[in-house]
């Protein structure tokens, strides 16, 4: 299922974020959105997964206006980990999972056969299926971002979005959750702080600056030093990897 976002602009409080964003994320891409802060990214996905209309433009899904989805229907399509995805209540791992199934449940709204199956497959899936009896809140950053994937995948959509997915994880945490998220072969929407993780995990990056687009293509070429210097005020060298020869970043502060 791939995602059109058509001409979209998002006012609050009289303040235009986002100018007329026009992208595509083509089916089974991971497309990464990178930007400094404040730059608009969480504001356009925020329209993505509908928690914000936008004053202008259309999200479409395979052709179809999202917002004119029912939010049963939107949700089985398409599950979000926001950047501030948490609960403050001390449910259970497999209670969390098992939330990821409301959009599929009628009636009574409990759980069948069906949904425990999804649930104990999908925990198994991102290798946390020993902590389905542990309280989300014990869990670590990791393991918490690991059981939010769970929960998204229990959804079973054909469409995630995410928001810094990567926030606040060390290093090896980081690459296991993208690692999962390119194996869910999904539509994937993400926004990225950390540039390095862009370039080596996203198949195409749209770089965002005061609320635009500025630049769209593969990484490697898109994260061109000019760019990287107009952008986000850093010098930077591009190397590759020496054994994956993936595109990677070496940093300065810029002088001028």
């Amino acid at each position: 299922m791939r995602i059109d976002i058509e001409d979209l602009s998002v006012e609050v409080a009289g303040t235009r974020l986002v100018h007329d964003i026009a992208l595509r994320a083509g089916s089974g891409r991971l497309v990464g959105l990178v930007g400094p802060n404040g730059s608009g990214k969480s504001t356009l996905l925020r329209c993505v997964y509908r928690a914000l209309r936008p004053a202008a433009g259309t999200v479409r899904l395979d052709g179809e206006d999202l917002h004119a989805l029912s939010a049963r229907e939107g949700a089985r399509r398409l599950a979000a980990l926001p950047q501030e995805a948490s609960t403050e209540f001390d449910f259970t791992v497999a209670e969390v999972v098992a939330m990821g199934r409301l959009p599929h449940q009628r009636g009574s709204g409990r759980a069948n056969a069906d949904d425990r199956d999804v649930c104990a497959r999908t925990l198994a899936r991102v290798g946390a299926a020993h902590l389905a009896d542990r309280g989300f809140l014990s869990l670590s950053g990791g393991e918490k971002q690991r059981v939010l994937i769970a929960r998204a995948l229990a959804q079973e959509p054909e469409v995630l979005v995410l928001d810094e997915p990567t926030n606040h994880l060390d290093i090896a945490q980081q690459l296991e959750v993208l690692a999962l998220v390119r194996d869910s072969r999904l539509t994937v929407l993400t926004a990225l702080h950390d540039l390095n993780l862009a370039a080596v995990h996203c198949d195409d990056l749209h770089v965002i600056a005061d609320g635009r687009i500025v630049a769209s293509g593969a990484p490697y070429d898109v994260l061109t030093p000019e760019l990287l210097a107009e952008v986000f005020g850093v010098r930077a060298h591009r190397v590759r990897h020496p054994e994956t020869g993936a595109l990677q970043l070496l940093f300065d502060r810029l002088t001028r």
